[in-house]
């Protein structure tokens, strides 16, 4: 039974995510499915096993209802931007899961706390610049008239299949 005055919620527990994650590029470049696996891989994070959270590609994989090629994906992802670090590889054979630890949760290591990496500020997208002073790479221009051919032929205006003109057929 409860103490008075105390209010028991039914809620459990929970995932804490700082707005700085979640409004960080990194973290809005994240596929779908790293999101996933960044959460079920933090479910797993009991407040002193960072660096020893175990999650195996085929335990994604059933976990969370994609393909283990999906789920590998998806830890490449986050680790290129930062969310999770590889401290151990598994071992098939043995049996073992990799290792992974979150850059944003502390480590608990002999010599005390370690504080989190937070590795993912670091990150930025390729093309992080924006607006009308940037230059414009690799965007297709299509023509408003066919170009004229080697044989000297006249340009003329494109039009739709069979040479017909689309529309009421008035000029506007």
């Amino acid at each position: 039974m409860a103490k008075r005055g105390s209010k028991k919620t039914e809620e459990g527990q929970y995932a804490p995510l700082p707005y700085a994650v979640l409004k960080s590029d990194a973290w809005r470049h994240l596929s779908g499915a790293a999101v996933k696996v960044f959460l079920e891989l933090h479910t797993r994070f009991n407040g002193s096993n960072n660096g020893k959270l175990r999650l195996s590609y085929a335990e994604a994989a059933a976990a969370l209802g994609m393909g283990k090629a999906t789920v590998q994906r998806a830890f490449q992802d986050l680790q290129e931007k930062g969310f999770v670090v590889l401290v151990r590889e598994g071992n098939w054979y043995h049996r073992q899961a990799h290792e992974w630890r979150l850059t944003t949760k502390p480590v608990q290591a002999v010599k005390g706390r370690q504080s989190p990496t937070h590795d993912w500020r670091g990150w930025r997208p390729e093309n992080a610049e924006r607006g009308s002073e940037t230059e414009q790479r690799g965007g297709a221009v299509v023509p408003f008239q066919n170009p004229s051919g080697r044989d000297g032929s006249e340009v003329e205006p494109v039009r739709g299949e069979n040479g017909r003109r689309h529309g009421s057929g008035t000029e506007h």
